[in-house]
């Protein structure tokens, strides 16, 4: 059966972060999102690639608006545990894409693998994420 495309609901819920990053949904249904975000300059560390913080913090965007979309109403997610193996760079002027992949959605954790490929296709980083759920509580 066809799960429903969430996307329209995943990019009009994403933080200020994200938006500040570029990162831009593609796709999402609740066992995948998939994101981009260009490689600006300023994204970039002191070799002219892509920042590692930038590629985590695309990951765990992606992983998290995954997440979200999976959470029961008036519940919450947070990231408790991050993993990332960095095997390529990502030049300025390409486009980072990440997918998230279900590994396991559980009712207090869920476990996220993101894969940022490069322009290419070729992977440039794997990370994976445990997310929290939670009640949330203002205050």
């Amino acid at each position: 059966m066809d799960q429903p495309d969430l996307r329209a609901t995943a990019a009009d819920t994403q933080p200020e972060f994200a938006n500040m990053l570029g990162i831009r949904v593609i796709s999402a249904t609740a066992d995948e999102v998939v994101t981009e975000m260009p490689v600006t300059v300023s994204l970039s560390n002191r070799n002219g690639v892509l920042h590692g913080g930038a590629i985590m913090g695309l990951a765990d965007n992606t992983g998290g608006t995954a997440a979200a979309i999976n959470l029961r109403q008036g519940m919450a997610t947070t990231t408790i545990e991050s993993k990332t193996n960095f095997l390529r760079p990502i030049r300025i002027g390409d486009t980072a894409r990440a997918t998230a992949i279900a590994l396991h959605k559980g009712r207090k954790t869920e476990i996220w693998q993101t894969t940022i490929r490069r322009g290419d296709g070729k992977v440039a980083a794997i990370v994976t994420q445990t997310q929290m759920t939670l009640e949330w509580q203002e205050g």
